[in-house]
């Protein structure tokens, strides 16, 4: 049955509306990277600015190099954090590339460092030595990572432990990365509609500006999806929750284009909540 023109004009305009949307979820997260970053910036400035006064009141060699030597150290990290916000700012081309996953990982660790320190979390890395690249726009894959990563911190409001895991599923030919927090979790009654739009666990942002808004499961859903890929949560009330985001490999990617063949994962995203273990 053809669709009428009503329809095909309402079709139209939803997607433009959704691309919106996610454009405006990419600009708020790139504006609360860049409060947060600017503090960043400020230590960095002062760390340098103390090296530099340490060579300058020290006249031996040993001394000066080593002033030298934390003063470029710092000045490399600086050029990292501002390299990483303008490739989240920039306006890639549509289609996707050969993308490095972990490095992505790592990138969005360094944006948020200063944060997940302030909240006293420590992070814990398990990546598997070989990891193929993944087809994906890296801005958008980005936009998930500190997503997940900040839901992760924000339930874990004393600190605590983030576990990061990344593994090859060599038989699929996908990438698993896996955010495990060991925070509040989710209840039973609210984790089938935590991918809804403007759906939200939160009262509103914390003290930090973020969150609350209802945007960030559900925009990265939707990318996950574009991608191909898929998205499952788990969450024991009391225990912590765990994000696990599949994402095809390069090698798949290509399969799937060359042969046009129906791919494995719909972008469906798999719900569990467990009662706390007594």
């Amino acid at each position: 049955m053809t669709e009428s023109p009503d329809v095909q004009n309402l079709k139209k305009r939803i997607t433009l509306l959704e691309n919106q949307l996610m454009q405006a979820q990419r600009l708020t997260t790139l504006g609360e990277l860049t409060s947060t970053t600017t503090h960043e910036f400020n230590n960095i400035l002062m760390l340098i600015i103390n090296h530099a006064k340490l060579g300058l009141r020290h006249k031996d060699e040993p001394s000066r190099t080593k002033a030298l030597n934390q003063i470029l150290t710092t000045a490399n990290k600086a050029s990292k954090i501002t390299n990483t916000i303008l490739a989240a700012a920039r306006n890639r081309k549509k289609g996707f590339e050969p993308t490095n996953f972990a490095a992505l990982v790592e990138d969005s660790l360094l944006l948020l460092e200063r944060e997940l320190n302030k909240y006293r979390i420590t992070v814990e890395k398990s990546f598997a030595d070989t990891l193929p690249e993944i087809m994906a726009d890296g801005n958008q894959i980005v936009q998930v990572i500190l997503n997940l990563l900040i839901n992760a911190r924000q339930a874990m409001p004393d600190g605590g432990r983030l576990l990061l895991k990344m593994s090859y599923d060599e038989e699929n030919e996908m990438i698993d990365f896996i955010v495990r927090d060991f925070g509040c979790g989710i209840s039973q009654e609210k984790l089938p509609r935590i991918f809804e739009p403007f759906y939200t666990t939160k009262q509103g942002p914390d003290d930090s500006g973020k969150g609350g808004t209802g945007l960030g499961l559900s925009s990265c859903k939707t990318i996950i999806e574009q991608h191909q890929g898929s998205i499952r949560v788990e969450s024991t009330e009391g225990k912590g929750t765990a994000f696990t985001v599949k994402l095809p490999t390069i090698i798949r990617a290509k399969l799937v284009e060359l042969q046009h063949c129906e791919p494995l994962t719909k972008g469906q995203h798999v719900l569990e909540s467990r009662k706390p273990r007594k």
